[in-house]
Order: structure tokens, then C-alpha cells, then sequence
């Protein structure tokens, strides 16, 4: 029992040093000695826990859970749609170019193009961040606070491609987190008839 604690925070301690050598070198042309020097091991003790495309796997679907469930965790919190939608965009836009949980998200993305594992791990986090705004959509309508001009599913879908499109500007530098929740707001405002600007602040997470 004690040797299976000892890999598996082995395994955690690694994969905490493949999500550093992305950050720090990117995903295209990372090698396994960038790994080992992260980890502060050989190259060949990496490989003990997998080959490199394994470990770049293991650490985005990590990230992808991490990601997921604390929105998850966040929107649940609420019972009132309003408060739900507002701290789901809340908690779904970077902090700004340096939030390494984003940034990491965002280059294992254009893996996706061209390899199938990395694309279905994509749709994966697309349709659990779909999920979330679908299940604020309906239960606002249910409670009567929103009026939707389209169906859920279409305007879950279109929060996440606006979303995603932002991020990429967040993280560049060229558009501030507080504009950003300002244009998903504009769009909150248009498809559910439901200013969010104009509600109290919710409570303290």
C-alpha cells in the first residue's frame, strides 16, 4: 500500500513538472528532457510513467477535470439562475495572459487538428462547458427570470465559442478579463432578456 502512495505521488509530483515544461516551452518541440529537468530526474525515469504523448494526455485531461469541475463546482453553488450564469462566466474567463490552467488548455488545443486522442479530449471539455450554460439557460427559463431567443442548446454552444475566441485574446494581451465578461454579459443580456449588470453582486464563494 505504502509503494502504490509512493507512485502515485510520484505520478503527481510528474505531472505538475510536464505542465511546467508546456508552459514554459510549448507543446510543439517539448521533449522528454525538458520533462526530466522539470521533474528534476533522467529522461529514462520519465519514461517509467509513459512516453511523451502519454504524458501530454494525462496532463490535459488533468487540467480539462480541473477546469470543468470548479465551474461545475461554482454554478452549483447557486440556486437562482441569474447568480448561476453570472458566476459561470465569472469563472470561466482567464484572470489574465499569466493564468497558467487556461494557457495550458490552450496549447494542447491545436494538437486537436491533426490526432484524434487530443480532439476527442477537446469535445470532451467543449461539451461539459456546453452542459453547464444549458443547465443555467433551462433552469432560468423554468424559474421565469430568462426569455430565450433561441434554443438552450444553441445558446449554451454560442457562450463557448465566444468564450473561446476571448480566451485567445485574454491570453495574448490584447483584451482585458473585465472587457471580455462585458461582451459575455452584452450577449447574456440578448439571448435571455436578463441584464446581469443591473443584479447585486452574489455572495462570497
Amino acid at each position: 500500500m505504502a509503494r502504490k502512495k509512493d507512485q502515485g505521488a510520484r505520478r503527481a509530483e510528474l505531472g505538475e513538472a510536464v505542465q511546467r515544461a508546456v508552459l514554459a516551452r510549448g507543446l510543439e518541440g517539448l521533449r522528454l528532457r525538458d520533462i526530466a529537468e522539470q521533474a528534476g530526474v533522467t529522461p529514462a525515469a520519465v519514461l517509467y510513467y509513459g512516453d511523451l504523448d502519454a504524458l501530454i494526455y494525462e496532463t490535459y485531461q488533468r487540467a480539462i477535470e480541473r477546469f470543468s469541475q470548479e465551474r461545475e463546482r461554482v454554478a452549483d453553488q447557486f440556486p437562482d439562475a441569474r447568480d448561476r450564469l453570472r458566476a459561470c462566466i465569472d469563472h470561466g474567463v482567464a484572470s489574465g495572459p499569466d493564468d497558467e490552467l487556461v494557457r495550458l488548455l490552450f496549447e494542447c488545443w491545436p494538437r486537436s487538428l491533426r490526432d484524434a486522442k487530443a480532439a476527442a479530449l477537446d469535445s470532451s471539455l467543449t461539451e461539459r462547458q456546453i452542459a453547464v450554460y444549458y443547465g443555467i439557460l433551462v433552469i432560468g427559463e423554468t424559474q421565469g427570470h430568462f426569455t430565450l431567443t433561441d434554443p438552450p442548446r444553441l445558446l449554451a454552444a454560442n457562450f463557448v465559442a465566444m468564450e473561446d475566441g476571448y480566451q485567445m485574446e485574454v491570453l495574448a494581451g490584447r483584451r482585458s478579463r473585465a472587457e471580455v465578461i462585458a461582451s459575455l454579459h452584452s450577449y447574456a443580456r440578448a439571448a435571455t432578456g436578463h441584464d446581469l449588470n443591473g443584479q447585486a453582486e452574489y455572495g462570497e464563494l
